[in-house]
């Protein structure tokens, strides 16, 4: 690890600042669906991913704003750890720190899909400067209160705010295709699949990988 972040930092270095690239807002279920356990393995596998070399790379050289929400039912989403400026390999690391530590906020409610894109759409006004805006959605179940994820589409094109998903099929195998339909919004929107809670922090990893590296490069 040490020896990647070290030709990390020496490529970053060499290479022109960059004003914020990426904010990404990172959208965690915390509903009645998902037990302790789960939440543990929802944040401890986030908190891994954000600390993988490549990863951590872009996004301190994209110079990133990340935010954390956790969120359930309707009137009950909540930014546990507000946008925080990725400028550094500390940076990161604290944030990932700050993820694993992050406490519950709600337990036992609904599933507002369309409530948490709302909640944290709002907050893209404090990173407008950023070239990228996009929410990373993470649930094992389909929305059943609140507002409809698709009645946002236009408020979200407006605001130029992307939006993928994490599909955790433990108990609906059809998630996949509703985040296909209903939650995933933007030009090259995609969802990404885990069988289980077991199987989401490799496929989170992915996900971000698949985000930040290709930003950066369409950066360059």
């Amino acid at each position: 690890m040490f020896g990647l972040r070290a030709f990390a930092l020496t490529t970053f270095l060499s290479t022109p600042a960059l004003a914020c690239d990426l904010a990404l807002a990172l959208a965690v279920d915390v509903s009645g669906s998902v037990d302790s356990q789960e939440y543990r393995i929802q944040m401890d596998g986030l908190a891994h991913a954000l600390r993988d070399p490549i990863i951590s790379e872009a996004l301190v050289r994209g110079q990133a704003q990340l935010m954390l929400i956790q969120w359930t039912g309707s009137s009950r989403q909540q930014v546990t750890i507000p946008w925080t400026t990725i400028d550094s390999f500390d940076a990161i690391d604290r944030f990932a720190d700050a993820v694993a530590a992050d406490k519950r906020v709600w337990r036992n409610f609904s599933t507002a899909i369309g409530e948490a894109l709302a909640t944290t759409m709002d907050r893209f006004d404090e990173v407008a400067s950023c070239k990228r805006h996009l929410i990373d959605l993470s649930g094992d179940g389909m929305s059943n209160e609140g507002i409809e994820p698709t009645s946002l589409r236009a408020d979200l094109a407006a605001r130029n705010i992307t939006v993928n998903a994490i599909a955790i099929e433990q108990s609906e195998p059809d998630l996949t295709a509703y985040f296909f339909e209903n939650v995933i919004m933007g030009d090259g929107a995609f969802v990404v699949t885990a069988g289980g809670f077991d199987d989401y922090p490799e496929r989170i990893r992915k996900k971000l990988l698949r985000e930040v590296t290709e930003q950066t490069a369409a950066a360059q």
